[in-house]
């Protein structure tokens, strides 16, 4: 196994999560096999509760981990399915070793961080590497390893020992550290400062370990003059020195590194004999379609965390991957849900008004997965004015919910129909409390991870577009796979009401309680699904009920 490891200095939020998610794309494209694991240096065992305000938006894997959203970006680029255990915490590394010293694992030893800590993030790494995630039964080749956080971080330096032990226990040649830093320009001058990315790898060498290769973040290209100045004062030769500028989409990562010859450096660091061009056609012909998409589609996001993209990270990547297989340029509208609320009218009503005017001139809406009980007003206001206007609406988990609530206030003259999430002594509850384990503890309780939901009908709209996916049943059931993280499910009691008023429960899961997919009869587009289908949407493979929903503008 070869370890190429990601680092990060001068300041958080470089783009160490593209970078080394690009590298290995590049690695992938040489005919290697590659896995990643993330490490993040906080103390959560995992990100389940963590505010997306906090940290961006938790993503779910298949084994139901609630991970970093950086995990999310190595499965859509590489095509791969992680596990929880691909995502590694100060949580669960200290979690690990206190159940080793209760169990008498470390026969009366004073356990301390060197060596208890270091030598169990080292067996960590070991274990997960070898871990199939493309399918097969065979372990990766490469495992590309990102360093949260910046270099010189109390919380990150147990794991900056462990990876300065970690290269010698695997061999310097099996060992490639890439260090991403800022490269600044200041002041009218608009000359690009070194000195950051100077001080950043002295920190680093100082902590034991030498980067092989510098991969410079800068808003332009890097000047020869400052390539020179790098070489001279970092220790790297010029072939070692690579840049990633800002560039129109990031498809163009990739095609970047391949363009420096990353992949040689790297290759020739791990003593790898893979000399043949990375076959990166399909990246490059995405990466041009994007630049030159013009037709716009303009789709209403209407959330709660619409001040942080990221928050909804899967989601635009899900909406950027249809709109690319429809060939049109997504616009995205973000209305805070809040916005559209009777409240704001009469606190802010510009705002208000604005909001409203930016939902009646889009071509499609789409509410995603949430909690609380913040916006949910203004989520409701939003359905209905999809629902009775025609225009393309896709609810996810929450949106799904809300869609139902809608239903139930508006068409079944049910005014006090409510989740018991918002209003517990609701008359109405047309959403319940389904949880699958414990209903007190907040982590990891959810209905997490992969389920099946079977088709009740294999003629539905959503059946035929999973089915253009290549999706099929087994033995006579037609059903798909999705990823879920909720804890409220549709009251089953209410089912056969929403039916016979035409909003119908498609997918089901086994026992035929959990309702996953509805639609709505008579209008072109109007679905909501209780899973998260975001999660498994791949650039070349977009999910279908996304690929649906601009399909149906």
């Amino acid at each position: 196994m070869k370890y190429v490891v990601v680092t990060g200095g001068v300041v958080s939020g470089l783009g160490k999560g593209v970078t080394a998610s690009s590298i290995g794309v590049v690695l992938k494209a040489c005919g290697l096999r590659v896995t990643s694991i993330k490490i993040d240096p906080y103390l959560n065992t995992d990100a389940g509760t963590m505010s997306p305000f906090e940290h961006g938006e938790v993503f779910v894997l298949d084994d139901g981990g609630e991970v970093d959203l950086d995990l999310g970006n190595y499965e859509r680029f590489l095509d791969v399915t992680l596990t929880r255990d691909n995502n590694i915490t100060t949580g669960k590394i200290y979690q690990s070793v206190i159940d080793k010293e209760r169990r008498g694992d470390y026969l009366g030893k004073t356990v301390q961080v060197v060596p208890h800590i270091t030598d169990e993030i080292q067996d960590w790494i070991e274990r997960v590497a070898s871990v199939p995630v493309d399918g097969t039964n065979l372990s990766a080749d490469v495992c590309v390893i990102e360093l949260g956080g910046v270099v010189g971080d109390i919380e990150s330096s147990p794991f900056v020992e462990a990876l300065r032990q970690f290269q010698f226990r695997v061999g310097q040649d099996s060992f490639c550290l890439v260090h991403v830093s800022l490269v600044p320009v200041l002041g009218a001058t608009g000359e690009q400062k070194t000195k950051p990315t100077q001080h950043s790898v002295k920190d680093l060498r100082a902590l034991g370990l030498v980067p092989n290769l510098l991969a410079c973040r800068s808003a332009k290209p890097l000047m020869q003059s400052t390539k020179e100045k790098l070489m001279q004062f970092c220790h790297v030769s010029a072939e070692h020195v690579l840049n990633i500028y800002d560039v129109s989409n990031i498809w163009h990562v990739p095609l970047l590194l391949k363009d420096q010859k990353a992949h040689l450096a790297i290759l020739k660091q791990l003593n790898l004999s893979f000399h043949v061009n990375p076959a990166l056609e399909e990246w490059t012909a995405r990466a041009e379609l994007c630049d030159s998409l013009s037709v716009p589609v303009k789709i209403a996001m209407v959330g709660k965390y619409t001040g942080l993209s990221d928050s909804y990270l899967s989601v635009i990547k899900a909406l950027v991957h249809a709109s690319l297989a429809c060939s049109k340029k997504l616009c995205l509208e973000w209305i805070a849900a809040t916005d559209l609320e009777d409240s704001t009218r009469n606190e802010k009503p510009a705002v208000h008004a604005a909001a409203w005017d930016t939902l009646k001139n889009v071509d499609g809406i789409l509410v995603p997965g949430g909690f609380g009980d913040r916006g949910v007003q203004g989520k409701i206001l939003a359905a209905k004015f999809a629902r009775e206007n025609k225009v393309p609406y896709l609810g996810i988990c929450l949106g799904m919910q809300i869609a139902v609530i809608e239903f139930c206030r508006t068409v079944l003259k049910l005014e006090d129909a409510n989740s018991t999430e918002f209003y517990a002594d609701t008359p109405h509850p047309c959403v319940i409390f389904m949880p699958e384990v414990s209903k007190t503890h907040m982590g990891g309780t959810m209905r997490l991870g992969s389920r099946k939901t079977y088709f009740t009908t294999s003629d539905c709209m959503t059946a035929n577009l999973y089915k253009l996916q290549g999706h099929h049943g087994d033995g006579g059931e037609f059903y798909v796979e999705e990823r879920h993280r909720h804890r409220y499910e549709v009251n089953p009691d209410m089912v056969e009401k929403l039916d016979a008023a035409g909003l119908h429960f498609f997918g089901k899961d086994e026992t035929g309680k959990r309702m996953e997919i509805l639609e709505l009869l008579g209008h072109p587009y109007f679905v909501g699904v209780q899973f998260h289908p975001e999660f498994k949407s791949r650039p070349g493979k977009p999910a279908p009920l996304f690929l649906g929903c601009l399909k149906f503008l």
